[in-house]
């Protein structure tokens, strides 16, 4: 009914806003006008749109005009403070941290994430192929529990995730106290082993079935690998993240970061 507001569940606690408001003033520019909605109902918003996947369109008018909602989350994106806000809230997480669990989500993507204009490299440069899923992007994460990522890496659907290994692992921040990396089969290659024996981190990776010679691991410490997995049913509640509606690569990257950072302070 006309002048009737739309009412919707909100999920930016104070309690979780008094770990996100500090850090947003050391990472936003200070210079430009205030914007007419305030930092915390522009962040509701953009979390109502990850969580339920409608069009930017549909945004319900309580959670402000969608164009300007539209416009600020690209300007954020541009500026990379949804990226700053995710490192500085996992940094304090990944203080100490032993462990770091590495693995891959399939997306499907939406029809409505083809067609990225030649300008931008085309669909080929957006992270999207084609798998045995369909139309498909990855997302490749290192994480030390099942709501801290560290590393957050999206490729296209068909990718290997050996292939994209090393940028994950160049993703996890530096210095480190890690002492174990724990992977699935897939990821067991001599390269892997060696590139982890390097910066004198333990595989915990079970060997293919293909392997001469059995390679031993710690059964314990891979039964800890559910964490990552734990995680992507945390991020894959959010409709916007476990089906990939975005042409550009860098916007559906900007919606995992931000939705990585509540997930953390939740």
């Amino acid at each position: 009914m006309e002048g009737v507001m739309l009412e919707v569940r909100l999920i930016l606690t104070d309690e979780i806003w008094v770990e996100i408001a500090p850090i947003l003033s050391q990472v936003k520019h200070p210079a430009g006008c205030p914007p007419q909605q305030s930092d915390r109902m522009f962040i509701e918003a953009v979390l109502y749109l990850a969580r339920t996947g409608i069009p930017w369109r549909d945004l319900p008018p309580c959670l402000g005009n969608w164009s300007a909602v539209y416009h600020r989350f690209r300007r954020w994106e541009k500026s990379g403070i949804w990226q700053h806000l995710w490192e500085h809230l996992q940094a304090d997480e990944f203080s100490g941290a032993k462990q770091v669990f590495i693995d891959s989500t399939t997306v499907r993507a939406h029809q409505h994430a083809a067609g990225a204009l030649k300008k931008k490299g085309g669909q080929q440069a957006q992270a999207l192929g084609r798998s045995c899923g369909g139309f498909t992007s990855k997302i490749h994460i290192g994480c030390i529990d099942e709501n801290t990522p560290v590393s957050i890496v999206i490729s296209a659907g068909q990718r290997h995730d050996t292939s994209v290994f090393e940028l994950v692992f160049e993703g996890i921040p530096q210095p480190h106290s890690l002492s174990d990396a724990i992977m699935d089969r897939g990821y067991d290659s001599d390269q892997i082993r060696q590139r982890l024996a390097d910066e004198n981190i333990n595989a915990v990776i079970p060997p293919k079935k293909n392997r001469t010679q059995v390679i031993p691991y710690d059964k314990y410490l891979y039964s800890l690998r559910e964490k990552v997995e734990r995680f992507f049913n945390k991020i894959k509640q959010f409709r916007r993240i476990a089906t990939r509606y975005e042409k550009l690569a860098e916007t559906f990257l900007a919606f995992i970061h931000i939705t990585a950072s509540f997930l953390i302070v939740k």
